[in-house]
């Protein structure tokens, strides 16, 4: 991969990880307490609109978002040369594979965990009331745990172009 190809794949990765941490924080600043605020309010509209009408959508984006940001992420990684066992952890790329690692943890909780318990809590999939409990303890945790290794996740992103030395 040439010099201008491989600036394309980190700028497409900053740009796709910009949508998918952009959304994280969203879901778990924004529509988390105004769904559950929208819930508490007898003479509101619900939480219907948020639920039926935008969460889908920004689920959707979410989850690409991840998506692309992890394989964007693992071209890049690629070229310098973090996915041979002999480089790994020299030549200061030891923080891209922290970030590589954290990223992929929650890229999974994104698949794995978040979309198929979001998919029952939004009536895409069938489920009991029980089922909906757990599901929504699932995802919260999950979402919940993807912010907090955003943060140095965030840091493992941008570290190597800004000198951190490992």
């Amino acid at each position: 991969m040439e010099l201008n190809t491989w600036s394309l794949m980190v700028w497409l990765h900053v740009f796709a990880g910009i949508i998918w941490i952009g959304l994280l924080y969203y879901f778990n600043f924004v529509q988390v307490p105004a769904v559950a605020e929208a819930a508490a309010d007898s003479d509101g509209p619900g939480p219907a609109a948020i639920s039926k009408y935008v969460a889908p959508r920004a689920l959707a984006w979410f989850r690409w978002g991840a998506l692309a940001t992890w394989l964007t992420g693992a071209g890049a990684l690629n070229y310098v040369g973090g996915f041979s066992t002999h480089m790994f952890f020299t030549n200061g790329i030891t923080v891209i594979g922290i970030g590589a690692w954290l990223g992929t943890i929650m890229l999974f909780n994104v698949w794995g965990l978040i979309w198929p318990n979001q998919k029952k809590l939004l009536g895409i999939k069938e489920a009991t009331d029980a089922e909906k409990a757990t599901a929504k303890k699932v995802a919260f945790m999950a979402s919940r745990t993807n912010t907090l290794l955003s943060i140095p996740m965030i840091m493992c992103m941008v570290g190597h172009g800004h000198g951190l030395p490992f």
